[in-house]
Order: structure tokens, then sequence, then C-alpha cells
């Protein structure tokens, strides 16, 4: 059956949907040396150029994803103008496709970041309609009075809306450094440092240790990455299906 040419592509770990979308827009998708069209399907086409890259395409790839403790000096980007280092220098090739970085993290923040060749996967893992957890560890300097942690789980007025944490959990802490785990919904830009800065609080240090699922393990070295097993790549599937299931209403 004949899928449109970016939903394939997508599916291969080319690029987002939206991503090729706006590839396709600006002519750099072609077949035979002539732009696609919006809207192209699949069908008896083997091959097509992005870029003037051949491009072979394939109906069926197998699923990876790859999670990576991300140190906090690397940008979550392939490439930098500045010449600062990205979480791309290290992967390794996946079998097939290319990696696509299941959101980001900021310059300084460190922890789990997922990477998958399956694009659909990544666009509905990070789609705000999933509620995937994202679980962060944070050093804060202020105090952590009750009403300030009662604010953040009701929600607390930023520029792009109302945040809140849907989790929180003070930690023993000492000093005027405090620590605390909070558990958030959505991944909006400096989400987290906004929101305790809306309370007076500077954040000092973040780290993301669960995404969904899957957690970071306490021996897992920042810099290191593994594929995660067949498993796990089911349980993040399962996820996704359970969250399109409890917005229709299904069982």
């Amino acid at each position: 059956m004949a899928e449109r040419l970016h939903k394939v592509l997508a599916r291969m770990g080319v690029g987002s949907r939206r991503e090729i979308e706006g590839w396709i827009r600006a002519g750099r998708v072609k077949i035979d040396g002539k732009p696609v069209e919006l809207g192209q399907t699949d069908e008896g086409l083997s091959q097509i150029e992005i870029d003037g890259s051949v491009i072979k395409l394939a109906s069926k790839i197998e699923t990876e994803v790859l999670l990576y403790h991300k140190p906090h000096d690397e940008i979550c980007s392939r490439k930098d103008p500045e010449g600062r280092k990205t979480v791309f220098e290290r992967l390794p090739d996946p079998t097939s496709g290319s990696w696509i970085s299941v959101g980001r993290l900021d310059l300084t923040t460190t922890g789990i970041l997922l990477f998958t060749n399956d694009g659909d996967l990544a666009n509905a893992l990070m789609h705000p309609s999933a509620s995937v957890d994202r679980e962060y560890l944070v050093r804060v300097h202020g105090g952590l009075y009750p009403d300030i942690l009662q604010n953040l789980r009701e929600g607390v007025q930023l520029e792009d809306g109302v945040a809140r944490f849907t989790d929180v959990q003070p930690r023993s802490s000492k000093g005027t450094n405090q620590w605390v785990q909070v558990v958030l919904q959505e991944g909006r830009n400096h989400e987290v440092k906004r929101m305790f800065e809306s309370q007076g609080l500077q954040v000092t240090r973040l780290i993301r240790i669960r995404f969904g699922p899957i957690a970071l393990e306490d021996n897992f070295r920042k810099g290191r990455h593994r594929l995660l097993v067949k498993k796990e790549v089911q349980q993040l599937k399962a996820l996704i299906l359970q969250s399109k299931r409890d917005i229709s209403g299904g069982e």
C-alpha cells in the first residue's frame, strides 16, 4: 500500500516528518533530478535523492533506540557553528537510517537522552499528547519552603503558559543548596529552570534520571551509551499506544 514519501522517510530515521516536509518545500528532495511534490507517495519508487545523496527506500526497518548519558558540555545538535562538542559525536551508527534525538537537553544539563532511527516513534514520544514522564534530580540555591513546593505542584505561570510538576519530592540536603526530585510531562525550553526561577530559586545542577519507563542506571557513566533491549523498546511503543487509547477514550 502506497504511503506518503515524508512518512516513509521519517520512519526510516532520515528526519522528522516536519523536517522532511520542509526539505520537500525547499526543493531538496528529488526523483530523477526533479523536485518531489508535497504529498508524493512511495509507489513505484526504490530510491530518491536528498541534497544529492541517494536514499534507498525501505518499507520496514527494525526500530532501534539508543540510551545516552549526556555530559554537561555537549549540545543536542549535529553541528555547532561555535565548534562545541555535540551529543552525536560519540554515537555508533544505527543498523539503518540515522539517529533522531528524542527531545533535547540544555548544554549544562546532564542525564538520560534517547535516540531512535524510527521517526514516527520519535515524534510520538515528543508530542505533548503522549504525556511522557520526564524525571529530574534538581539542585537549587534557596529555601524549598512548603508553599513553594505546593505552587510547583499546582502550577506556576510562565511566559508561555502554566507549568506544573506531577510530583515533587525534596531530598535530604545540607546548607543553602538543596536537592529535589521532580516529574514533568512535557518538554518546553528550559522549563524546569524557569519554574524554579518563578519561585525565586536558582537551579545550580540539573540531571534527567528517567524518560518514561527508561531510567538511568546508577553506575552508567557520563558519555556512555547502550542500545535498549527489545523489551524496553516495546515498553516505549506500548506507552504511546496507551496514550492514544486514553485520548480516544478506548479501552
